[in-house]
This record gives structure tokens, sequence and C-alpha cells, in this order.
């Protein structure tokens, strides 16, 4: 997978398009939530696009600076293509993401709300849980943290 990182204001009116709409397939068509994904986080993110030998858009996420969603910096959106599933993309996906927040905002210290059936997927990458589960958007979550 070949990887682009790009703030907001660098990002293209079809990169956007692209990242939104494999945003939406995901987390709303796919998982059945009806919420609001364009929050107001993104024009202060960085975004992370994946591409596959082909070109497509097939993972996405956003890294997001210390303060906007916790304390810390975060990473969030974390999407990968239905048919990408399954060889590696998300793990490929997520250490660059790590790789790149702790370049970008010169920290060593994550924190994410992951959804609570991904929690070992996150745990391997060396997050750790921390408190109870919550709902969020009606999925269950949980506040995971990467130190």
């Amino acid at each position: 997978m070949q990887f682009v990182l790009k703030a907001y204001k660098e990002l293209s009116v079809d990169e956007l398009y692209e990242a939104l709409k494999l945003r939406c397939a995901i987390f709303v068509i796919e998982q059945n939530c009806n919420y609001q994904d364009m929050d107001d986080k993104d024009q202060d993110s960085y975004h992370l696009l994946g591409y596959n030998s082909e070109k497509k858009l097939v993972a996405y996420t956003r890294i997001l600076p210390q303060g906007l969603s916790y304390k810390e910096a975060s990473i969030g959106r974390v999407v990968v293509d239905k048919n990408s599933r399954g060889k590696g993309s998300g793990v490929e996906l997520m250490k660059k993401a790590i790789e790149e927040t702790k370049r970008v905002f010169n920290t060593n210290e994550i924190v994410i709300s992951a959804q609570c059936y991904l929690e070992k997927f996150y745990g391997d990458l060396g997050f750790k849980s921390e408190g109870e589960s919550y709902l969020e958007d009606d999925i269950p979550h949980i506040k995971m943290r990467l130190k």
C-alpha cells in the first residue's frame, strides 16, 4: 500500500471526496449507523490516505492534534475498504498512522476511541484499554492508550 499524509488544506477536492465516500461506505452504510460523520475536526487534522496498486483509495484515517478530541494526540475514523480486509491492510494503516502521529505531533502518547469488537486488534498494536466501555453513536466503544 502507498500512503500519502496531508493536512486538510492540502487535500484536493477529489481526495477529500474519496475519503468521505469511504468513511460513509463503512461507518454509515456497512455499520448501519446514522450519525454526523463530518464533525468539524477534519479541518485541524492530518489525513492518511492508503492506495492500492491500482491507485484506488482503500484505507484511510485521520490524525488529530493534542487538544482536539483528547488532551493527547489521537487517531480516528480508521477505515479499510471491504475488499481490502484480511490482507493486513488495517495493521499496515495503523502502524503508519502511529508513526506519523508520533512524528507530526512530537509525542509518544496516543489515545483512541475504539469500537469494542476491535479491542484485540488495537491491543496487538500496543494500545491498552482504559475504563469501561461506552456507547458512541449506539456502537460500543472503549478508550485505549498507546504509550
